[in-house]
């Protein structure tokens, strides 16, 4: 099984940030920031789970429910990806670090 630890620790900082954030920083781009990751996330997250079915859009909760919203999907995908079949092990641990570097360049946009 994959560990995807790296995954959820980064995960955890950005949605910190976002919590710890004012509402003018989030207004300013750091939520829609987080929001565009847990989107994607979610959407990678669907793909893994229901390949055949074309992935739907995780809605806008407003500025103030995002960092729970990219924890959620963040979790899907974690999940996702550390109960995938063994033979996606390799391309696991690949989707695992381009997740973890999403998250960190999303983090580094919505907080310069």
């Amino acid at each position: 099984m994959l560990d995807t630890t790296p995954l959820l620790d980064a995960l955890d900082r950005f949605a910190d940030a976002l919590r710890a954030a004012p509402q003018s920083r989030l207004a300013r781009g750091a939520a829609a920031e987080g929001l565009g990751l847990a989107r994607e996330l979610a959407r990678r997250a669907q793909l893994l789970e229901e390949p055949a079915r074309p992935p739907r859009t995780l809605p806008d909760a407003g500025l103030f429910a995002v960092a729970d919203q990219l924890l959620v999907a963040g979790t899907d995908f974690s999940e996702a990806l550390r109960t995938a079949p063994s033979a996606g092990a390799a391309a696991g641990a690949a989707d695992l670090d381009e997740a973890v570097a999403l998250i960190v360049a999303a983090k580094r946009r919505a907080f310069p």
